[in-house]
């Protein structure tokens, strides 16, 4: 079984998404985390939405610190964002780093349905990486 953990700032939005998603597509062959630098109280609503129109489980998902995780033997950790990338913490026992610098969809500003095209679109691109990065 391979662990990755997905490594944003918040961890409530970029990061909640990948390790939904990764979750969902990698099955048993996975074990799956992520984490923040600075984590929100909760995970982004829209994010949440966005995952239940594409029928993925949101049960278990909560913002995490990223201490939780230096302890946790880590094959694969991606960076979600350039802060994460810069503040990470080192993990020993990664087999593998990788950066995705991906967007923000919780610091878009505009409609409702603007907002949720947005988050649309980063777990689009986010399910795309995993295809053919990690599975």
């Amino acid at each position: 079984m391979k662990r990755v953990l997905f490594l944003c700032t918040g961890n409530s939005a970029r990061s909640q998404l990948a390790e939904a998603l990764l979750k969902h597509m990698g099955g048993d062959d996975f074990e799956v985390y992520s984490a923040g630098t600075n984590p929100q109280s909760e995970v982004n609503q829209f994010a949440i939405e966005v995952l239940k129109e594409k029928k993925i489980p949101t049960d278990g998902l909560y913002p995490k610190v990223v201490g939780e995780m230096v302890k946790i033997d880590i094959d694969l950790v991606v960076t979600v964002c350039d802060s994460a990338k810069q503040t990470c913490p080192y993990f020993q026992g990664a087999k593998r780093m990788e950066h995705w610098p991906l967007e923000d969809p919780a610091a878009f500003e505009g409609t409702y349905d603007e907002i949720l095209f947005t988050f649309r679109e980063t777990c689009d691109v986010i399910e795309r990486r995993i295809r053919s990065n990690i599975l």
